[in-house]
């Protein structure tokens, strides 16, 4: 059973050799809630313990944020590695390792959310929509919309330091932390550039394969799949082969996760994915899906997508224009073999390496997880 937060660690520590590995099969929904009921108890000991009562929204927000659902891969996946590395139950290190891990990711999401101008986030609305109303100027003005995304901006800086606060509440040791923090902030630096890149090629309507490729490979496949993975295994003293087998799965696997966002951005239902289908054909972000339709559109059919992806009063009939063009040139479909191809290539990786069953098991479970989802 996961151990309660703040209780006795259920293994040994970085630097002498783990409890032996566990032959039961990982439970991904209990490291679901033992993250989680550390998650919780932090946000409330933030509210408790706040400078000063207005900025109560910012921590309330947050904690509706984290408390909305999400996949929870990258501390789930956290966990996993650190059995791949031969470590047993969830010990309270670990468990503070993979909350922080998500509450970077929620830092990220807030200010993704700005970049992207999107309204919602898992179905309530993003943090500079929300907090709007704690603005004292006219609702619609151009104060009040600064003041949303000022604010925005403040809380996920807030929720960046938080996530090395729950590391540091983990208690881990030294070696433990001279393991675990520069591969954290590595994952970081990673996730924040391939954003800026990301950036960089947002509506510039072109069939360059190349650089949506290197985006995923900085912004998915490190950071939702590879790093956490490392991060897991490091805490529990993994030696260079295992990291390297955590890496010819992660990568892989984290290219095929987001190609499946790239699709659900543009043919997912709202009402399972939380976001509107239209937001990411309206800011004309560069994904290797409209890269392909574009390399193989006729004439007409790619006059058509420069008009429309990256038009932010994109309607509906818009969309559906793109998504006639998407699916009749087999991008789509291309999109959805290269999945397949990804998923196929990130499970061979286990056959390569002995690695503890429930690990293996738990990774190509992971595996039809992420390609498989439509959210």
């Amino acid at each position: 059973m996961t151990p309660a937060p703040g209780s006795a660690p259920a293994s040994g520590r970085a630097g002498s050799p783990p409890a032996g590995p566990s032959a039961d099969p990982l439970d991904f929904a209990e490291i679901r809630r033992g993250v989680e009921d550390v998650l919780r108890c932090f946000l409330d000991e933030r509210v408790r313990d706040l400078p000063h009562p207005k900025a109560r929204p910012l921590v309330e927000h947050l904690r509706t944020l984290m408390g909305s659902g999400g996949k929870r891969f990258r501390p789930i996946l956290c966990v996993v590695g650190w059995h791949a590395a031969g470590g047993s139950g969830t010990p309270r290190e670990l468990l503070h390792l993979a909350a922080a891990i998500e509450t970077f990711h929620s830092a990220a999401m807030i200010h993704d959310d700005i970049i992207d101008r999107s309204a919602t986030r898992r179905g309530h609305p993003s943090a500079h929509h929300a907090l709007r109303a704690q603005c004292t100027a006219p609702p619609g003005s151009d104060t009040s919309t600064w003041f949303g995304a000022g604010a925005a901006l403040v809380l996920g800086d807030l929720a960046l330091s938080w996530s090395d606060q729950l590391l540091y509440r983990g208690r881990l040791d030294i070696a433990q932390l001279r393991a675990t923090h520069p591969l954290l902030d590595t994952l970081r630096s990673e996730a924040l550039i391939g954003c800026y890149i990301e950036l960089l090629a947002t509506g510039r309507h072109t069939d360059d394969l190349d650089t949506p490729v290197e985006i995923n490979r900085l912004k998915s496949a490190k950071y939702t799949i590879e790093r956490p993975l490392h991060l897991g295994a490091v805490l529990a003293g993994a030696d260079p082969a295992v990291l390297d087998t955590c890496t010819a799965y992660g990568i892989p696997l984290g290219q095929a996760f987001q190609l499946r966002d790239d699709i659900l951005g543009v043919f997912g239902d709202t009402a399972a994915t939380g976001k509107p289908a239209l937001d990411d054909l309206r800011e004309g972000k560069p994904t290797l899906l409209l890269a392909i339709a574009q390399s193989r559109a006729a004439p007409d059919q790619r006059e058509r997508l420069r008009r429309l992806v990256g038009d932010p009063l994109l309607d509906d009939a818009g969309a559906a224009t793109v998504r006639e063009i998407l699916t009749a040139t087999g991008a789509r479909q291309e999109v959805e073999d290269l999945i397949e191809s990804h998923r196929l290539r990130a499970v061979a990786a286990l056959d390569e390496r002995t690695l503890p069953g429930a690990a293996v098991t738990a990774l190509r479970q992971m595996a039809e997880t992420v390609t498989r989802r439509d959210a």
